[in-house]
């Protein structure tokens, strides 16, 4: 079965009820996914992952009892292959960075049309990171902070190419190495050689410069 023609199971989680109900509506007009079950916090949400196992958690992240993007960090050490989405409000670079460095797959203004939605939840399973188009600009701006500094000019290896091409795309460590015919401790040494460089501090950052330099879809 092709990616396009299967069905997607997803958890929901979000504080305000009309905004699950308004989902769930939309989404399930498309007879390819699947509404698992719904959650009004980010405790309940990794909950429902747990028992349910879903394909996608799409999490909003200012919810009580849990936010959001602890809530990533507890389902990515949970289940790796468990995709999550940010679907929020926040459209700053703060938030971002701390959802990207929880582990999440992609990042979604609540303001995204219904098919690039339902575009970006078939993009996840197929292992790529998506962003809406707001989120790609902000991205492309340059936020002083004390974690995003400049990052100078320099040449990667081929390989290091290869590798942040697969890392941006959302690749784990031990699925590069499957394609690329390497251990995971090589294409790990790789990683942190490629931030060396770079001289990048974090998760987010080494996204930041893929999206900016290697052209991820939006």
């Amino acid at each position: 079965m092709n990616s396009e023609s299967r069905i997607l199971n997803i958890v929901l989680a979000d504080d305000h009820e009309i905004m699950r109900v308004g989902l769930r509506r939309l989404l399930t007009l498309d007879h390819r996914i699947n509404i698992l079950g719904e959650a009004d916090n980010g405790r309940d949400a990794f909950k429902l992952v747990e028992y349910y196992k879903p394909d996608i958690a799409l999490l909003d992240i200012n919810m009580p009892v849990m936010n959001g993007i602890e809530a990533t960090k507890l389902i990515k050490c949970y289940d790796a292959n468990v995709a999550v989405i940010m679907l929020t409000a926040y459209e700053d670079y703060e938030h971002l960075e701390m959802a990207l460095d929880a582990g999440a797959d992609g990042y979604l203004s609540k303001n995204v049309n219904s098919k690039f939605l339902i575009e970006s939840l078939f993009l996840v399973t197929k292992g790529e990171r998506v962003f809406s188009r707001s989120i790609l600009n902000l991205m492309h701006k340059k936020i002083p902070t004390e974690h995003d500094e400049e990052v100078q000019p320099v040449r990667l290896t081929r390989r290091e190419q290869e590798i942040i091409n697969y890392l941006a795309q959302g690749y784990k460590s031990a699925e590069i190495a499957e394609k690329v015919f390497l251990s995971i401790r090589t294409v790990e040494t790789h990683r942190s050689n490629i931030m060396k460089k770079l001289g990048l501090k974090t998760a987010s950052a080494l996204v930041r410069y893929a999206v900016i330099n290697y052209g991820l879809k939006q």
